[in-house]
């Protein structure tokens, strides 16, 4: 009976997948098969060398930094993020973070990892969204990748404007001061993986880890969804 209610209700309401658009088949969970298995994965994760490191080289000690897809205008990822971002659906940032993370895991420079840190928002854009993204792809990776995230560590204290047309030395003076770290304790001598959405110029992470790297013995690396084209 349940399996006839619900076939009537996908009629009327079909769920979609994030990628394409098209109906769900009943195995499939947000992405159909198809937009899964054509994702422009980077795997940079498994790579020791590769072009984000030179994003913070320099700036910030970053351990390891490492991206799930490639993003460019117009593509596929831009359409998953919109949804993830704007159409309400926080479920993707777990599901691909969960699907991320179990890939992380394979690496043993990942596992080392002791706490997953979402890049926080301002509390008035987090009331303004209903939920941080960030939140919703580090409780993924949280469960693919077998590590606690805390929330309650790295913090937002001033209100931005959106970086999205911004170049890197005006995102960097637009984030500089935003971020403040409370409970320093439960991240002291530890190895904490940062996580967003996007990485583009690195500003906004780098600005979150100049603050994370003022606690005693702490260790960064860096994860996100998507990197534009390096």
């Amino acid at each position: 009976m349940k399996q006839f209610l619900d076939n009537i209700f996908s009629l009327f309401y079909p769920r979609l997948c994030v990628g394409c658009g098209n109906a769900l088949r009943q195995n499939e969970e947000l992405l159909c098969t198809h937009c899964l298995l054509h994702l422009p994965e980077t795997h940079y994760h498994q790579q020791q060398e590769h072009p984000l490191r030179n994003i913070f080289a320099g700036r910030v000690p970053v351990r390891e930094v490492a991206s799930l897809m490639f993003y460019n205008k117009g593509s596929i990822v831009q359409q998953i993020l919109h949804h993830l971002k704007y159409k309400g659906k926080k479920e993707v940032g777990r599901y691909l973070g969960q699907y991320y993370g179990q890939q992380l895991r394979q690496e043993a420079r990942f596992r080392s990892v002791d706490y997953i840190l979402p890049i926080p928002l301002h509390p008035r854009k987090q009331r303004k969204r209903g939920y941080n993204q960030s939140e919703w792809i580090a409780k993924g990776l949280s469960e693919g990748l077998g590590k606690p995230y805390l929330t309650d560590v790295l913090v937002r204290t001033h209100f931005t404007d959106t970086q999205t047309k911004k170049n890197r030395f005006n995102r960097w003076e637009n984030v500089k001061e935003v971020f403040a770290v409370q409970n320093p304790e439960k991240i002291r001598y530890k190895h904490v993986l940062v996580c967003d959405d996007v990485l583009t110029t690195g500003a906004t992470m780098e600005a979150a880890i100049q603050h994370l790297i003022e606690v005693e013995g702490v260790t960064v690396s860096v994860v996100t969804l998507a990197t534009a084209s390096h």
